[in-house]
């Protein structure tokens, strides 16, 4: 693939195809958006596979925080290789420590679990107590594909200067900037050498609502402008 990359959440089968006729080039497979993306079911993923060829990036969550003891860790790596049979093309984790910075213990063991197939780091980094201590316990770990990041816990539009610094030190090839991502905030990312962009709300009414191709399309065409 050449140019931006542009990944789509999608919940079920209608989500994924609607996608995929928009011009998405991946998509993030969540279950349970109330909770900010929980892992979905084999079944679930078993049949976008079946009826959309786009890979699927698949959530390996089971609450709303960040926190993985041994037996969430243990749970998620046996979902993981279900999901694998299911048809996952790679996976979305990350975790943080009490003291808020990455917990490589439990992420290093879904890294080995979900093997050899690539990962992203998801928002928890946003949350880290020191997110440039966090960037560099996490870009090089072995398999990362992106770290999907708005920059901030607030979201992209605060999150804009530390989006840029990443870009800037050097890290501007893994960023999959996403999270409260507007069309507004496009053209600086852009700027920066971001090429990866997340959306999910923005490409449907409401969560309770279907992704919308004709959105889809909109922002396949906004992050390829140049």
């Amino acid at each position: 693939m050449t140019g931006s990359l542009l990944e789509v959440i999608a919940l079920n089968v209608r989500d994924a195809v609607a996608a995929e006729q928009g011009g998405a080039d991946r998509l993030e497979i969540v279950a349970d958006m109330a909770a900010d993306g929980l892992t979905p079911s084999p079944e679930t993923v078993a049949a976008i596979a079946a009826e959309c060829p786009l890979p699927q990036m698949v959530m390996l969550r089971c609450d709303a925080n960040f926190a993985a003891d041994p037996d969430v860790v243990e749970r998620l790596s046996r979902d993981a290789k279900a999901l694998k049979q299911a048809g996952a093309a790679g996976f979305v984790f990350g975790f943080l420590d009490g003291a808020g910075a990455v917990d490589l213990t439990a992420t290093e063991a879904l890294i080995h679990a979900v093997s050899p197939l690539p990962w992203t780091f998801h928002r928890a980094v946003d949350h880290a107590a020191d997110v440039q201590a966090a960037w560099r316990a996490v870009r090089l770990l072995p398999n990362l594909a992106t770290v999907l990041t708005s920059g901030a816990p607030t979201g992209v539009g605060d999150g804009l200067p530390v989006l840029k610094a990443r870009a800037d030190a050097g890290d501007g090839s893994i960023v999959l900037a996403g999270g409260g991502l507007r069309p507004a905030h496009v053209p600086a990312l852009l700027d920066y050498g971001i090429r990866a962009f997340h959306v999910g709300s923005a490409v449907r009414a409401s969560w309770s609502d279907p992704v919308e191709w004709r959105l889809v399309r909109q922002w396949r065409s906004l992050v390829e402008r140049d």
